[in-house]
Parts: C-alpha cells; structure tokens; sequence
C-alpha cells in the first residue's frame, strides 16, 4: 500500500506540472509552435541509455551514481539510465518528452539545458548543506531521470504563479485593444487566473506534502526547481520570448511535421 501511495502521488504531481506547463505555453498553441530540438536530443539521450542498458549488462554498474563508486561522471550518467523496468522507464522517458518540450517552449533551449543540468546537479548539494548525505533524498536512488524531469517541471509551475498563464496574457492583449472587456471576457480572465494560480502553488504545496509525509525526493525536488524557476524567471524576463513561433512563425513546426510523418506513413502502407 505504501508503494502503490508513492507511486499515485509521484504521478500526481507530474499532472500538476504538465497541465501547468500546457497552461504556460497554450494547448491550442502547441501545432504552431517550432521543434523542441533540445528537447528531442535530451529524450534521444534517454533512450540511447535504455538500448544501452539492453545491450551491455554492465551499463548500470558503470554508469550509475551508486555513492560507493568512484567516478566523476557518474552524477550525470546516472540520470540517462532507468532503473524501474520497462513501466518505470516508459514513464521517465515520456514524462521528459513533455516537460523538457514545454520548458523549451518557454524558456528557450539554451536555459532549457542549463535548468536541466541544474536539476542534475543542485539537489545533491543542498542535501549536503542541510545536512541530508543519506540518498534516500534522491528520487533516482542510484540512477533514472525523473529527479531532472520533476526539477524541470517545477520551474515551469514558478513561471506560471509569477508570469500567468497564456491564457491569461491573450486576454490582456484583447484588452489592450479595446475597452475594459466585457463581464463574459473579465469572469472568463478571473476564471484562468485561479486555475493557473492553483495549478502553480499546487507543485511546491504538494511537493513538500510528499516529502514531509513519504520521504519522497521527487517532492523536495520540486521544491527545489520551484524556487530556482522563480529566480530564472526574475532574471531573464526581459530576454525570453515564448510567443515568438506565434508572432513569427518558424518553417517547421510540430503540425508540418507530423503532417509529412502522416503522409509518409500512409504512402508506405
């Protein structure tokens, strides 16, 4: 019982981060958006560590973080192997699709990468300043990417709380051009923003529930990513541009795409 509460919750609070990062970027914006390039390579990594592992049964031994083993390399090695089956490893994977897609999106790629590897590597260094050396607090015990992913995620609930979600800012921008908006448009605005609001605070609210109540790293993470997010965003505002495939359309986007794929898988058939 214990394990099924741990898995339930840990799923649970990846929904909060993926409805939240579809809220931050806009689901009917998804199709016109670019390729998440960052994104595909960081899940092509992920994967090349599956076939590895399937191909060389000393990958896990060589690769992971397990504290008793030297190895510079193994913090960030670690996280590109999966330890939890092929269930376990089909969810690390798809669930880092998304949110590092999302992330991309918003954030751009270059910061992508950088939150990314910050979630690799921050963790373990804070446990250390709170005195927590025991890995019971990491979420990959040894090895798996859910630790990044769930540190990724929640830097996109921080943006949400503090930027609003892209529904919320379409709408200031049909005000902008108008007068003060109908009470159908400001309930519709009033609506999206406790949504939103919910959906950010629900991240770190449960993260701490998780880790105060199971243990569970992937909360304390979380928490983790939530407040790194919060001081990426107040850094870089000014810089980032998650509306600019919609201003400027790029010349590949996900909708092309997976058109052509369509159109080549019929063909094939």
């Amino acid at each position: 019982m214990d394990i099924l509460l741990f898995n339930v919750t840990t799923a649970a609070l990846m929904v909060l981060m993926f409805n939240g990062g579809l809220a931050l970027v806009g689901q009917s914006t998804l199709e016109r958006r670019r390729i998440p390039w960052a994104a595909v390579g960081l899940t092509g990594l992920a994967l090349a560590g599956v076939a590895l592992q399937l191909c060389w049964s000393g990958a896990m031994g060589a690769l992971d973080a397990d504290p008793s083993k030297s190895g510079w390399w193994r913090v960030v090695t670690s996280v590109f192997m999966q330890n939890g089956g092929f269930g376990g490893a089909a969810w690390n994977i798809a669930t880092l699709a998304a949110v590092a897609a999302f992330a991309e999106w918003f954030w751009g790629a270059p910061l992508t990468l950088g939150l990314f590897a910050a979630g690799i590597l921050l963790p373990e260094q804070i446990d250390k300043l709170w005195g927590q050396t025991s890995h019971s607090t990491d979420p990959r015990n040894f090895a798996g990417s859910s630790g990044a992913t769930y540190f990724l995620g929640a830097t996109l609930a921080a943006a949400l709380l503090l930027r609003g979600g892209a529904d919320e800012n379409s709408g200031k921008a049909v005000g902008q051009g108008a007068e003060q908006g109908s009470d159908d448009e400001a309930a519709r605005r009033g609506k999206a923003v406790r949504k939103n609001r919910l959906l950010a605070l629900g991240v770190p609210v449960l993260g701490l529930a998780m880790w105060f109540a199971q243990e569970n790293g992937h909360g304390l993470v979380s928490c983790y990513g939530f407040a790194l997010g919060a001081l990426a965003w107040a850094a870089f505002r000014t810089v980032l541009h998650p509306d600019r495939d919609l201003r400027q359309p790029p010349r590949t986007t996900v909708a092309s795409l997976t058109g052509l794929v369509g159109r080549r898988t019929r063909s094939a058939d």
